[in-house]
């Protein structure tokens, strides 16, 4: 295994997931099920260079992210047949499952890093407030979208610091999403008093 990871040069693997993530969001503001496909396919070479680089918090967050790519894909169909009217399922234990995984694997990725290592400290805040993003999101809670943006920001300087471009780039990206998802779900919420059903 780390043999095949040192013969991947980490700019290829970085490139690849950026090239994946961009085309996930293209899907995704379309509301095509294809968005979960092409998540999913970004977490392998974003996992191989975590990895490869030892950041073992940023490696675990790939394998939760998976866990919850899998876990929409198949919340989207429940929820689409439930819509029809044919089916009742518990969606608060659907989530509950998930982040109890997810909180399972960042507790030991925290436990394998060594944290005398200065820099292993941001990639802990970059990792914790995407999973706070995340739950905050899932729920629907409008505070969300400004801890994302944080935790781009956040991302930049780590990514700037390891030098991976494409990662470094795509955080201006998703931080612009982010403001403008934001800004959406203010609009609904003074439109409506409510938000949207469906955040993603």
């Amino acid at each position: 295994m780390n043999q095949f990871l040192t013969t991947l040069p980490s700019w290829l693997l970085d490139l690849t997931g950026a090239f994946a993530v961009l085309v996930s969001l293209y899907f995704l503001f379309a509301k095509r099920r294809a968005y979960w496909h092409w998540s999913n396919a970004s977490l392998l070479p974003y996992f191989l260079l975590f990895a490869s680089g030892r950041l073992w918090m940023l490696a675990g967050l790939q394998v939760c992210y998976l866990i919850f790519g899998i876990h929409g894909l198949y919340l989207w169909s429940l929820e689409e047949r439930r819509d029809r009217g044919g089916l009742k399922f518990n969606e608060p234990a659907w989530y509950g499952v998930t982040w109890a995984a997810s909180l399972l694997i960042f507790g030991f990725t925290v436990y394998v890093t060594d944290f005398s290592a200065r820099w292993n400290w941001v990639q802990f805040t970059v990792v914790l407030l995407q999973l706070v993003a995340n739950f905050g999101t899932t729920r629907r809670w409008a505070w969300s979208w400004p801890v994302w943006i944080l935790s781009n920001a956040v991302g930049a300087a780590y990514y700037f610091h390891t030098s991976y471009w494409a990662l470094f780039s795509l955080q201006f990206v998703l931080a612009g999403m982010s403001a403008y998802g934001w800004w959406v779900w203010q609009q609904d919420e003074r439109r409506t008093g409510a938000l949207p059903l469906a955040s993603l």
